[in-house]
């Protein structure tokens, strides 16, 4: 099978549910980020995270697959076999939020993105899930987008955590931010 299919030379691609639109629709633009999004977490797994944390991008990554294909489906679309992100999605992050949150030295202050290289990683993750984000929730004011909002909200909060997780596992502390003074 070719990787090339010539049918996007005039500027188009299809949707899941056989669409064709403009490759810099707003709805390509989310679903493009979240693939950006899924490269940066190979990006961390690559530079050898601590254990625990390879395992939260591995299912990470497989979660933003299906993000993907959330967003590259209408919400009207009648495709079955499309999987959806799901409350229980949002449930799963916030439980295990809570779980790495549990040992953390408390926030006092914020925290400068760095420590461990995976941890500047996954930090650099959650400034494109947060981008991400800002475009679905435009896309809502279009079109609607079911779980996949409140999911990426709360993706970035669990990729925070992470970074710190990741930073606290492997015995690096937090540098905190010191405002400047004139």
């Amino acid at each position: 099978m070719k990787i090339y299919t010539r049918t996007g030379d005039d500027g188009s691609t299809s949707l899941f549910s056989g669409e064709r639109v403009a490759k810099n629709a707003l709805r390509v633009e989310a679903y493009g980020t979240v693939d950006e999004l899924n490269s940066q977490l190979g990006l961390a797994r690559a530079s050898a995270p601590q254990a625990l944390v390879e395992e939260y991008l591995v299912r990470l990554q497989n979660q933003l697959f299906t993000a993907g294909a959330d967003l590259a489906t209408t919400a009207d679309s009648t495709r079955s076999r499309i999987v959806r992100i799901q409350d229980k999605d949002v449930a799963w992050l916030e439980q295990e939020i809570d779980r790495m949150t549990e040992p953390l030295p408390p926030l006092r202050s914020f925290v400068l993105p760095g420590g461990t290289i995976p941890a500047a990683h996954i930090h650099v993750a959650r400034t494109i899930c947060r981008r991400a984000e800002r475009q679905a929730i435009e896309l809502s004011r279009r079109e609607a987008v079911g779980a996949i909002l409140v999911y990426l909200n709360r993706l970035s909060d669990f990729l925070f955590t992470l970074a710190r997780y990741e930073n606290f596992l492997a015995g690096v502390s937090e540098e905190k931010w010191i405002v400047a003074q004139s």
